[in-house]
Order: structure tokens, then sequence, then C-alpha cells
């Protein structure tokens, strides 16, 4: 059992926007010693089910490095896992709570999110960090076809693991708790104000009512300390 922080206590987070030079917006993420690079750019294009519409579209992939983890991890190449898949998808959903796709025009943002190092955690890291690079993206956006950010970006989403791990109710599991966790749940949450998407699975046992809306309760406290870092960072650009 952890001993270096408390049930209800976040790993250790930081932010680092604007870490690539080249994306329209990039944010290097760490919880704990789980690090996600996360970039953002548009095209002028959209898919088909879109064309003459007027809207937009987001789309997110997700990758773990082939050293991400203890061991080496395959690349995927001509086919995706459908643990890939399943990630990428609740990263696109999530970021889609954040952008007006009304009002971006026929264009496609594109959102890659990287494990550099995974210590449990990575879609939930990824999500927060791709916030930011998202935001930075927009604001290119406005400074390069005059999309006002105030209008693109409708706010902030902030995602956290939370599970039961020998009968003990755990906020952001890492990788060692993650992996032996009877209950196992991603939540993700827009501006503090609601749910966006929430992922509860009994691993080993079932759970409760009464469980599930602890666990909720526990994820929103971490969620609330997440979005003031997310907040933070993204009023730091101006």
């Amino acid at each position: 059992m952890r001993t270096e922080r408390t049930k209800d206590e976040l790993r250790k987070i930081k932010a680092y926007p604007g870490w690539l030079s080249n994306p329209s917006g990039s944010c290097l993420f760490e919880m704990g010693n789980t690090r996600v690079l996360c970039t953002a750019v548009w095209r002028d294009d959209v898919p088909v089910f879109l064309k003459d519409t007027g809207k937009g579209w987001l789309t997110s992939e997700y990758r773990m490095l082939p050293a991400s983890a203890v061991g080496r991890i395959s690349r995927e190449r001509a086919a995706q896992s459908g643990r890939t898949y399943e990630i990428q998808r609740l990263i696109g959903r999530s970021l889609r709570a954040c952008v007006d796709l009304s009002v971006i025009g026929e264009r496609t943002i594109y959102v890659d999110v990287d494990v550099l190092q995974a210590d449990g955690g990575t879609r939930t890291a990824g999500i927060n960090g791709s916030v930011i690079a998202l935001y930075m993206c927009l604001k290119r956006l406005e400074e390069e076809t005059g999309v006002p950010v105030e209008f693109s970006f409708k706010g902030i989403v902030s995602a956290v693991s939370v599970g039961i791990v020998d009968g003990e109710m755990l906020l952001d599991l890492e990788y060692s708790e993650d992996s032996s966790a009877e209950v196992d749940m991603n939540v993700v949450a827009f501006e503090k104000t609601g749910f966006v998407e929430v992922q509860g699975t009994g691993e080993n046992s079932i759970f409760t009512r009464q469980q599930l809306d602890e666990m909720l309760s526990l994820a929103e406290k971490g969620i609330n300390e997440i979005y003031a870092l997310q907040k933070d960072t993204i009023e730091g650009m101006g």
C-alpha cells in the first residue's frame, strides 16, 4: 500500500506548455512518474460527413513509446490494439467538450498523445495535458484566422483515476495499484460542474452504489486540484 501520500492525495502534477516549437500547441504533462507529450494542430479540411456543414471536427491519437514501460512495448503499425483504440476515443470525446466545433469552421484539430513514461493513469494525464495543448492551438488559430479563442474554447476538462485496492479507496492510481485494483475508474469532468465521462469496472470485485458515490466524490477532489493547475497554466499564456 502507498506510503508517500495519503489515500486522497494526488501524485505531483506539473504542466510544461509549449514544450515543442513545431506544433500549434504542445504540453508535457506529468502525474507522478507518468509523463505524456500532448500536441495539437489543425488542418483546413473535415471528414466527409461534415463537408459543407460549416462545422469543424476534433480527433485524437494515442501511443505508448517502446521504452515507456518496463521492458519494450512493440510499436503498433498495421493495426491498433483494442486498448489504444478505446483510449484515443476517450481522449477525443473528452476534448470535444472543450471546443465549439461550430465556431472554428471546416477545420479538423488533430490531438496526439504520446506516452513517454508510464506509471498508471496515462489516459487521464493525456486528457489533462491535451486541454492545454488544445488551448494553445486555438490561440494560434485566432492569430492566423481571426477566430476568437473566447468563442472557440468552451472550457477545461480534467480527468483522474480512482479505485479500490486491497479494500481501500484510493485517488490517482499508479501502476502497482492499478494492476491489482479490485475496482478501477476513470472520471472526466467539465469545469468542475459536471461529468463528461465515467468509466468504472469491477476488475476483481463488484462495487456498491455507496462505493460508486464515494469514488466520484474522491475523484472530484482530485479534479478540483488538476483544474486549478490547468487554469493557472492557461491564464499564464495571456
